[in-house]
This record gives structure tokens, C-alpha cells and sequence, in this order.
């Protein structure tokens, strides 16, 4: 068997994912990913059994350049934007991924950036590195309304560490566990403007589709609450970002964290490089040795099981 491994901190973090990769036996093709559309195409017409990528574009194309050989895509990781699961349902490639490995890390990265922009972080770090000493007046989080966009694995653990900070958190999902609500005091938003329009804080946990790409556009942000601050943990295409950056700018927005990018890197001209109140981090909330660690076997262990006929392995789709 032939796989093609991409995911970057898989390869860079040490961990026995590596070990029970290579006891499988399998040739394995190292490449340094998120690989673009054309990039992985010159890849996969080389021939492969299995690949084992992160964000990297699976789209359709790529799908069928991969055939007849491939029999397998194996997403290291949760989000399935970067693939065209519904091609590979049609040609009946099963796409597996890593549901339940994540979400502690995310959700302490996701704590780390609230933090990070009400107490200033970004303008204090770079004025003490460079000798000076300016001094801003940030908030607590205490006692502030915290509204979670998708109340599933991460959002949870979101709203948790919330009410350790004595936070009130609303939620809206269309699904609804009203166990854990009344565990932690979570209120059920009807819809996403009730959720944000009394927020000081607004988390995003949502999937990316084509029905919320670019939801928090002018219009949205416009009905947030003065001075409220955004976090995204989730995926970049969910925000327009120019509209983020003139939001900041103008001070209605208090803030914009993001550990996510529409596109990763983003330019070197981006407007958001140059405005104090967005925090952006290179895509690494889930990347803690705990958590790629689990991650990584998860994601080798589905690949080397499914492409050895063994049927313990998580599907994404099915036929």
C-alpha cells in the first residue's frame, strides 16, 4: 500500500503515531501541507492507496486524478471543508476523520484569545519588546455575556471554562442538550441575532458550508453589541475579513481573535497586520503534543485499519 502524508503537525510532533505508521508496512510519501488544489494533483497522479491530509484541497479534481487507485481519504482532523466529501460519496470513497480529539485544546486556545484581547495582550507585548512601557485599561471577564455559534464537542468545553469565569453564556445550535445547559447555566438563543445582539463575547464552533460562508458580513456585525469582541476558532471562511478589519477599526468591534484564516498564510498585505485590536494565530489551537497525539493515532489507525480490512475506523459519509 501507498499513502501520501501531508498534515504538517503530525510529521513535526514526536509521538507514537509515527511508530504505529511505519509498522504497518505501508510506503509512505511525505509532503509539507496545506497543499493547494494544483499542488496535490502533481501528487496523487503518481498513484496512491490512502492519503492522510489535513487541509489540504481534496476537491474534485483531485478525487478523480487520484482513481482507480485510491481507495481511501483518511482527514487528519474534524473540519471537512477542504473536501469534496459528496464527489468522494460518488465515487464511494470513503472519507474518515477524527471526531472527540480536539476539542480540550481548542477550547483552552479558545479562553487563551478572550483573554488575550480584553486585557490587551497584542499592544502591551509589543510595546514592552520595544523598550516602552504603555499601559491600557482592559476588562474582566467576569459577570460578561458570552454567546457559543455551535454547541457541540468544542462549544461545550467552551462554555464550561466559561462559568469558571463566572461568565453567562448563550448558546445556539440546532441540536440541544438541555442536560448539559442546565449543568452550566446555558441559555438556548431561537437564532444566531438573538445569541449576538447581547453578547460582550461571541464564539464561533460552527461548521464551514455554503449556506454561513461569510455570515458575520457588515450587516451581522453591524447588529453585534458596541465594543463586543469575536472569537474564531472554527473555520476563516466563516467571517468577510475586510469587513472585520473596518469593524475594528471603527471601534465597534472591541476586538477580533482568530486562530483561523480564509486563506493560511494569509498575504503580506493584509489589513489586519496593521490593526492592534485583532489577535490572529497560525491555525495551532489543536496543536498541543496532548492533542496531536490523539489526533494522529486516531487518523493512522483509521487509514491503516480500513485499508487492511479491519472495520474499526470513523466515516464521514456513507452510500
Amino acid at each position: 500500500m501507498r499513502v501520501l502524508l501531508t498534515t504538517t503537525s503530525f510529521q513535526d510532533t514526536p509521538g507514537p503515531h509515527h511508530a504505529l505508521l511505519e509498522k504497518s508496512g505501508f510506503e509512505v510519501v511525505r509532503a509539507r501541507g496545506p497543499l493547494g488544489e494544483a499542488q496535490i494533483l502533481d501528487l496523487v497522479k503518481t498513484g496512491f492507496d490512502g492519503l492522510l491530509n489535513g487541509d489540504d484541497q481534496i476537491t474534485a479534481k483531485v478525487i478523480d486524478a487520484a482513481l482507480p487507485r485510491l481507495k481511501v481519504i483518511a482527514k487528519y482532523g474534524i473540519g471537512l471543508d477542504s473536501i469534496d466529501v459528496k464527489h468522494a460519496t460518488a465515487k464511494k470513497i470513503p472519507v474518515l476523520f477524527t471526531p472527540g480529539v480536539n476539542h480540550t485544546t481548542v477550547a483552552e486556545h479558545c479562553i487563551g484569545l478572550m483573554i488575550a484581547l480584553a486585557k490587551h495582550f497584542w499592544p502591551h507585548l509589543r510595546s514592552t519588546k520595544s523598550g516602552q512601557w504603555k499601559r491600557i485599561t482592559g476588562n474582566e471577564l467576569a459577570g460578561k455575556t458570552l454567546a457559543v455559534l455551535g454547541v457541540g464537542r468544542i462549544g461545550k468545553e467552551v462554555i464550561k471554562r466559561a462559568s469558571a469565569f463566572e461568565m453567562k453564556s448563550i448558546g445556539f445550535d440546532h441540536y440541544w442538550d438541555e442536560d448539559f445547559a442546565k449543568a452550566f447555566g446555558a441559555h438556548r438563543a431561537a437564532t444566531v441575532l438573538e445569541a449576538i445582539q447581547s453578547a460582550d463575547i461571541v464564539s464561533l464552533h460552527m461548521n464551514l458550508d455554503a449556506a454561513n460562508r461569510g455570515m458575520f458580513n457588515h450587516d451581522l456585525l453591524s447588529k453585534m453589541k458596541k465594543g463586543a469582541y469575536l472569537i474564531n476558532t472554527a473555520r476563516g471562511g466563516l467571517v468577510v475579513e475586510k469587513d472585520i478589519a473596518a469593524a475594528c477599526k471603527s471601534g465597534h468591534l472591541g476586538g477580533y481573535a482568530a486562530d483561523v484564516m480564509d486563506q493560511e498564510p494569509p498575504p503580506t498585505d493584509h489589513p489586519f497586520r496593521e490593526i492592534d485590536n485583532i489577535i490572529i494565530t497560525p491555525h495551532v489551537a489543536s496543536r498541543t503534543f496532548e492533542s496531536v497525539e490523539r489526533q494522529a493515532m486516531r487518523a493512522v489507525k483509521n487509514l491503516v485499519n480500513f485499508l487492511n480490512g479491519d472495520r474499526d475506523f470513523i466515516q464521514a459519509n456513507s452510500w
